[in-house]
């Protein structure tokens, strides 16, 4: 198979850095936007059920996937530490993970921000154990089997918050003993594994480029973006798009195994599409500085995980128009499979984000069609499933500049 082109490549080094904090904390807002419809069609425990098994189905196989394409497999602490890093269950500064390393087997985290708990905390005590102890639990653990499956992850103290101003938001302790029980992973798993995502290929990063090609040394306290090599960041947004879509196949498997009917799942899977597509449009041409109007629009779609990684979702830009044709990501059921010319809402809440004066037009077939945007005299209101998903501070959320410092046994 030859690897696709990846679409990245059109970017700078420069703004390839800029970009992939923004691609981790769009795929953090992935259940920011989805849950809600699971609580109303469910309920909160089914939801937290949706939640766990979404994880542990994808986790795994993304962790894996990063550790071999940035060098750095391994059995221990810093392993686990790095993954975390890279992983969009902990976007940098959103989830402000902090690492304490004591040797290669026993090490300690905590938060020093939790957007994610910020988000939950309005809604009640119930909602934040249901997050901080229910889903947690069986995650870490899940993750931990890419690594060490002689992994515990265990708290110190997390919430809900006592006092309620609390600092670090949540601690705790990762050790790895061989007297352990191993960890195996939840049913998703194997079969999240199966499908197009789990396995796609990606073109090798150039050890020559410019830059840090791999993530080989030392842990340390921040990932820096910056000091890596353009073909090292263009495969990262490549990795962390596919984590997003992983992501989203074990969220549609969680919601249609609950589902009355296929109706329902793809209502429920197309709500959280839209959300996520109108947040994700904005963040990426605010942070890339993109322009407005229709080529704006284009250029953000372009580098949206909707569409994204190139040859994945089989997509052409030219013309001023997109081009989709059937995929493997059509056969996986991913996002993209949702969207046709009877079902433009997710297509045209990233166009509304750029410019709510622009119009999208589908035609062709449900897996074959091509995109045509258009200025109009009306101005399209953000969709509802948009607003819920920028209830999350992460609609909102700035990065700011660190010193990344290598971190030392302590």
């Amino acid at each position: 198979m030859t690897t696709a082109p990846s679409r990245f490549e059109s970017l700078s080094r420069a703004e390839l850095a800029t970009l992939l904090p923004e691609l981790l904390l769009i795929g953090q807002m992935i259940d920011r936007s989805g849950m809600a419809w699971c609580i109303s069609n469910f309920g909160r425990e089914e939801m937290l059920q949706i939640a766990i098994e979404e994880w542990a189905g994808a986790s795994p196989i993304y962790t894996k996937r990063m550790q071999r394409a940035l060098n750095f497999e391994g059995d221990d602490v810093p392993t686990i530490f790095k993954g975390m890093q890279l992983d969009i269950g902990a976007p940098p500064q959103f989830m402000d993970f902090r690492y304490i390393l004591h040797d290669r087997w026993h090490g300690e985290f905590y938060l020093d921000h939790c957007g994610a708990l910020l988000d939950v905390e309005p809604m009640g005590d119930e909602y934040v154990r249901g997050m901080c102890h229910d889903i947690e639990d069986p995650t870490f653990d899940a993750t931990a089997v890419a690594t060490n499956p002689r992994t515990q992850i265990r708290p110190i103290h997390r919430p809900p918050r006592t006092p309620a101003d609390r600092e670090p938001h949540c601690a705790w302790t990762v050790i790895i003993d061989e007297s352990y029980p191993e960890v195996s992973g939840l049913p998703p798993l194997a079969i999240i594994e199966k499908t197009h995502a789990a396995s796609w290929e990606l073109a090798p990063i150039d050890p020559d480029d410019e830059g840090q090609s791999d993530y080989s040394g030392a842990l340390v306290s921040d990932f820096d973006f910056a000091a890596y090599s353009k073909s090292a960041l263009v495969r990262l947004a490549d990795e962390v798009c596919l984590q997003m879509q992983l992501l989203n196949l074990s969220y549609v498997l969680a919601v249609k195994t609950r589902a009355t009917d296929e109706s329902q799942a793809r209502d429920i899977c197309t709500k959280q599409l839209i959300g996520l597509a109108g947040l994700a449009a904005e963040r990426i041409h605010k942070a890339l500085k993109l322009p407005d109007g229709l080529d704006g629009v284009l250029r953000t779609l372009e580098l949206h995980p909707l569409v994204n990684p190139n040859g994945y979702v089989d997509a052409e830009f030219e013309g001023g128009r997109m081009h989709v044709h059937r995929s493997v990501a059509h056969d996986d059921g991913t996002w993209i499979a949702l969207c046709t010319p009877g079902e433009t809402r997710p297509l045209q809440a990233i166009a509304t984000a750029i410019d709510p004066h622009i119009d999208v037009h589908v035609t062709g077939t449900d897996t074959d069609w091509t995109l045509e945007l258009a200025a109009g005299d009306t101005a399209h209101k953000v969709a509802p499933e948009v607003e819920v998903a920028k209830f999350s501070g992460g609609a909102t959320f700035a990065f700011e500049e660190r010193k990344s410092l290598p971190l030392t046994v302590v």
